[in-house]
């Protein structure tokens, strides 16, 4: 199984079950196992190997995920800053922002903080922490000179 991808080696894995299953199992037996006895064998599709399979590359997939931790997740000290002064710090706005210098901070910002690429736990105070942001970046924009604004 050395030189394959995980997931030829669980093919591979499941390939050899399979045909070990089946010579240890004649076809009647197997009938009967599954609750099909009574029927002719070409009446009902056996399907027990597909779902046989299935299970086998969901649980070997699931031994590949890492273990979930149960400490819960702690929230970073940045995030815990959500006043108008402390978010306008970080920002460090200046005087002589341009439109591309004020772009590049509010993306910089949004690389960090946006809700969407944090957990659940954090997302309230990402959203008051890119509200504020936004709000003191639109206002630095606006107090641009109207020949620096599309710049």
């Amino acid at each position: 199984m050395f030189g394959m991808s995980v997931f030829q080696s669980v093919l591979e894995r499941l390939k050899a079950e399979q045909e070990g299953e089946a010579s240890n199992e004649d076809a009647g037996e197997q009938v009967f196992r599954h609750g099909m006895g009574g029927f002719p064998q070409g009446f009902i599709a056996d399907t027990s190997p597909a779902i046989t399979a299935f299970e086998e590359v969901q649980r070997a997939y699931g031994e590949l995920l890492p273990a979930e931790s149960t400490q819960p997740r702690v929230m970073p000290d940045y995030l815990k800053r959500t006043s108008l002064a402390e978010v306008a710090a970080e920002l460090a706005l200046e005087e002589q922002e341009t439109a591309a210098t004020l772009a590049a901070k509010r993306r910089r910002f949004a690389a960090a903080n946006h809700p969407d690429k944090l957990g659940a736990e954090f997302r309230a105070n990402a959203t008051i922490r890119m509200k504020l942001a936004n709000m003191l970046i639109d206002e630095a924009s606006r107090r641009l000179p109207r020949d620096n604004r599309s710049k």
